[in-house]
């Protein structure tokens, strides 16, 4: 494991955000979160939503447009606040469900979390849950049958081979059977037939193998070797129904390698290589079946680069840059076709700082815009595509904020 260069605390094995220092299984983190708790719950319904008068009016959240003539139109800003989770965590998952509310699970804050919470977007609030272990960098998969599956990560002591089930149905966790071996920073992906592909990670060092969860009977088979070790990697299903694994680091080393999972051979195969080995990095799946890979860090250099990956001819184009290098950011598919990249973290005259600033891609002109900024500069947080096709920004903090296509 990497960690430390250029006389910075690396954010490979968990996502630093401060101040606090955690020594745990030989692993230095860094990690530190601020913001109060939300407010009590003025609806009355178990729901933990902050008093409407925290929240701006509608005089401070709209703005005259300066290219209207006679009277001052006004347009509301792309980012607004919602409800802030009852904790503070940063490199938890969050999960849409089938009913359209937000699970986010475990993470960091003061201490590693076994808490969940849910997050309902017509109540504008939060609920809370127990899991059965405090997992941090672990991966979380919608299934077919609406439940959500929780896999490895670390407890801060030691690497996890345990999975649970959510079930909305009954707010409750079962255990489920475990993987074959202990993983965190590993990836999880719901194949087409239902079954949901793990890939790479880390134990003691980084991964080659996968395996395959079957819901079906609750059990794990093997489901080939990587080949190359992948830790911190990004996997995206294709429309094709094949896997993408791109980048990552293996000890000692930077990723630019990428490879492809078939199902139907259950067996990998190198792709062409990304132009640039990174880490920390995002992946999303276009609309035309391209991947847009943007951003993350190589050598603890943070990259403002993108690339895109076109599967029918098996290479890889630039994809303009990002107006900031960011790693540890989030980007999510917005439903005009963009793509919506915000926070981060980067390096500049040898100072950290995390990112406020947010940008889209527009995949027909290949080209970044500025997409406003976020109230709270953040890393380690997550974006959820809601129904009504806003996205949630939770994290980092223990505050969420929301941004509405404009």
């Amino acid at each position: 494991m990497k960690l430390q260069s250029k006389g910075r605390l690396c954010m490979t094995s968990i996502l630093s955000l401060s101040r606090s220092v955690v020594v745990a299984s030989g692993m230095l983190f860094s990690m530190g979160l601020s913001g109060g708790l939300g407010c009590a719950d003025p609806r009355g319904d178990g729901w933990d939503s902050r008093d409407p008068a925290e929240y701006p009016t509608a005089d401070t959240l709209r703005q005259p447009l300066a290219d209207e003539g006679g009277e001052a139109g006004i347009v509301a800003p792309p980012w607004v606040p919602a409800a802030s989770m009852t904790t503070a965590r940063s490199a938890h998952t969050a999960t849409r469900l089938t009913n359209g509310r937000v699970l986010v699970v475990g993470g960091y804050s003061v201490g590693y979390l076994n808490s969940a919470e849910l997050y309902d977007p017509e109540a504008n609030g939060w609920k809370s849950s127990l899991l059965s272990a405090t997992r941090v960098r672990h991966t979380a998969t919608l299934l077919g049958n609406g439940k959500v599956l929780v896999v490895g990560g670390t407890n801060g002591t030691d690497g996890l081979m345990s999975a649970e089930l959510y079930d909305p149905a009954t707010n409750a966790w079962t255990a489920a059977s475990s993987t074959s071996l202990v993983r965190f920073m590993h990836t999880a992906t719901l194949l087409a037939d239902g079954k949901v592909l793990v890939a790479g990670g880390a134990g003691v060092s980084s991964r080659t193998s996968a395996e395959l969860y079957d819901p079906a009977t609750d059990r794990w088979t093997a489901a080939g070797s990587l080949n190359t070790p992948h830790a911190s990697h990004t996997a995206t299903l294709l429309a094709d129904g094949k896997v993408l694994i791109t980048g990552g680091y293996a000890v000692g080393e930077y990723l630019a390698s990428a490879e492809l999972y078939d199902p139907a051979t259950n067996s990998w195969a190198t792709v062409g290589s990304l132009s640039t080995a990174r880490e920390g990095h995002t992946a999303t799946l276009l609309a035309n079946g391209k991947v847009l890979v943007a951003g993350g860090d190589n050598n603890a250099e943070p990259l403002a680069s993108a690339e895109l990956y076109d599967p029918a001819t098996n290479s890889w184009t630039a994809a303009g840059s990002l107006s900031t290098e960011r790693e540890y950011h989030a980007a999510t598919l917005l439903g005009n076709g963009t793509v919506l990249a915000m926070g981060g973290f980067h390096w500049r005259d040898w100072t950290g700082e995390n990112l406020a600033s947010a940008e889209r891609y527009n995949p027909v002109t290949n080209t970044w815009t500025a997409a406003g900024s976020l109230s709270t500069a953040r890393y380690g947080h997550t974006a959820t595509l809601l129904a009504n096709g806003k996205v949630l920004v939770a994290g980092g903090s223990n505050t969420c904020e929301l941004f509405t296509l404009r």
